[in-house]
């Protein structure tokens, strides 16, 4: 018989991973749960047939219950290994709840801030058999809730494993420092990115398993941190192309778009693929040639749904202020790209477009995702910038997508101390919060009697999980794995190891570190050719000292 031949291969590897706790229990009269800390043992999903230490659940008249913690957040599934039960059948019905957060593991579908099965099934009853394993969920998740349904049964559980799903990729980046909340920070932003990378790049594991590409951009500069190439990028970037003829703008939002361009941009400058390149030529010179389309002879723009991010978007006149610097940027990159596509005459029209803009110089109404992008862009002066509005209040203001952009404007300000600050203020108490991963949306103020994620709520802190969020990421729905919020990964990698690329390919680079107030720093950058090294020590007079090493074919500028 002829084997199936097999369309596409999967790119993702399946692994077992046994729970690392027993949060709760249900414990009355009618519900029993015993020996549950046999869950912990580390057994696998093979049935015999003579149970030995048996997880037992009875419902003699509620719910038999159990919370497990399997230690970090996930994406995938369970595997529920069953030995003997008494149910209809030789089957017994299941509810299986998955969590972010054990709150929301303990939760009911609906409300205004309830749990949903948007994007993923995550809460639903199924049947499993006697001397068998069954597989559940496709989501993402740390905490599993399962209750036996049926009255008068019961069933004895052998394993209760995560399924595990997710790309085998070698850290080829890493990040090391005198401050470890700082060096959990790079590698929680790294997790948070590698978790995302599944069929396409996406935006959470959760919810929104979809390929904004106009959230991608701190993704992608992670990811070239963190693993250097991965195929995921084109692929991604290559279905959102094709998903949009134009005139026509990707995710239906003008700065998504521009931000396709500029993602280019950075994965030509890293990798240096000429080829890969050429075969954006046609849509690039028409996205741009639509993009100009929309500027008028002032310098201003006409450009319909004007959006930058969620936090921003009650300010209209900071998002038509930070459209007025993407729109500038959009121009800069694809005069470069034209440039390398020998595209000459359009680099010179998208030239006279970026002068055009440069003439008008907006206010940034007190956004700081509009000042970030008009001092990037060059519109205004970084050191207003960070003076002004982006350092003003700490990281108040500061939102887990564009806090990316206020850190790079800040660095570019000379201001690396109040960006690492930042850093260790905002993505650091996430982190004090039980995050394992970084979250869609994040507020210091939640931070007030706020409980930690991986703990029931106690009496009198507030369950900040359920509790906060805001727009489309309200309650349960908020995504607690959101690859937007990774920036400080990318960022400490530039700024405080001080890895620039000067030329297409990482052929040369700029090694130029600025580390604040920490001691040392030491990590690795991957590039086409290999791996670099570099190692920072402040010395008792302040000055760095500097060491590094690269492969053949980087040439190494050091400042």
């Amino acid at each position: 018989m002829t084997p199936i031949k097999a369309s596409t291969r999967d790119p993702r590897v399946r692994d077992y991973v046994n729970p690392v706790r027993i949060v709760w229990t249900s414990s009355d009269n009618e519900s029993f749960v015993e020996n549950s800390e046999s869950l912990l043992e580390g057994r696998d999903g093979q049935a015999t047939l003579h149970s030995n230490n048996a997880c037992i659940m009875r419902n003699n008249g509620k719910p038999a219950s159990i919370l497990l913690d399997y230690g970090k957040e996930l994406h995938g599934g369970v595997q529920i290994a069953s030995w003997f039960l008494a149910g209809k059948n030789r089957t017994a019905k299941i509810r299986v709840r998955f969590g972010e957060s054990v709150m929301e593991a303990m939760s009911e579908i609906g409300g205004e801030y309830g749990a949903t099965n948007d994007h993923a099934i995550r809460d639903q009853i199924i049947e499993i058999g006697w001397l068998g394993a069954t597989e559940i969920g496709n989501t993402g998740f740390r905490f599993v809730r399962i209750d036996v349904v049926e009255e008068n049964t019961f069933i004895e559980l052998k394993s209760v494993r995560a399924v595990y799903l997710y790309r085998d990729l070698e850290y080829k980046g890493s990040f090391n420092s005198s401050d470890p909340l700082l060096n959990e920070i790079w590698k929680t932003g790294a997790y948070t990115v590698h978790l995302n990378m599944q069929d396409y790049l996406w935006d959470g594991i959760k919810r929104d398993r979809l390929v904004w590409i106009g959230d991608l951009h701190p993704e992608t500069s992670t990811l070239q941190a963190v693993f250097g190439h991965s195929d995921i990028v084109p692929k991604s970037l290559d279905f959102i192309r094709d998903q949009t003829p134009l005139p026509g703008w990707m995710n239906t939002i003008p700065s998504y778009s521009i931000w396709w361009i500029i993602i280019h941009h950075d994965w030509y400058m890293h990798n240096g693929d000429l080829v890969y390149l050429r075969e954006q030529k046609d849509y690039l010179i028409g996205l741009l040639d639509l993009i100009t389309e929309h500027i008028n002879d002032d310098g201003t723009n006409s450009t319909p749904s004007p959006f930058l991010d969620w936090p921003s978007s009650e300010n209209q006149a900071g998002v038509q202020a930070g459209l007025h610097g993407l729109f500038t940027l959009a121009m800069k990159y694809g005069a470069v790209l034209c440039e390398l596509l020998g595209a000459q005459s359009e680099a010179e029209k998208y030239r006279t477009t970026e002068a055009k803009l440069r003439q008008h110089h907006p206010h940034h109404a007190d956004s700081k995702q509009a000042a970030a992008l008009l001092a990037l862009a060059g519109i205004m002066d970084p050191t207003e910038a960070n003076r002004e509005v982006i350092a003003v209040g700490g990281s108040k203001g500061v939102s887990t997508f564009y806090g990316y952009y206020m850190l790079e404007a800040r660095a570019k300000a000379g201001d690396i101390q109040g960006s690492l600050d930042c850093i260790r203020e905002f993505w650091g108490a996430m982190l004090s919060l039980g995050a394992t991963t970084f979250w869609e949306d994040f507020d210091m103020e939640w931070m007030k009697d706020a409980a930690r994620i991986d703990e029931i709520t106690p009496e009198g802190k507030i369950d900040i999980h359920n509790t906060y969020g805001n727009y489309c990421y309200k309650g349960f729905r908020h995504s607690l794995c959101h690859g937007w919020a990774s920036g400080p990964t990318a960022w400490m990698t530039r700024y405080v190891l001080g890895i620039h690329i000067v030329e297409a390919g990482c052929k040369t680079i700029r090694i130029e570190p600025h580390l604040g107030n920490l001691d040392w720093v030491e990590g690795t950058f991957p590039t086409p050719q290999g791996i670099v090294y570099v190692k920072h020590v402040k010395g008792a007079d302040g000055k760095i000292q500097t060491e590094y090493k690269a492969p053949s074919g980087v040439a190494v500028i050091s400042v």
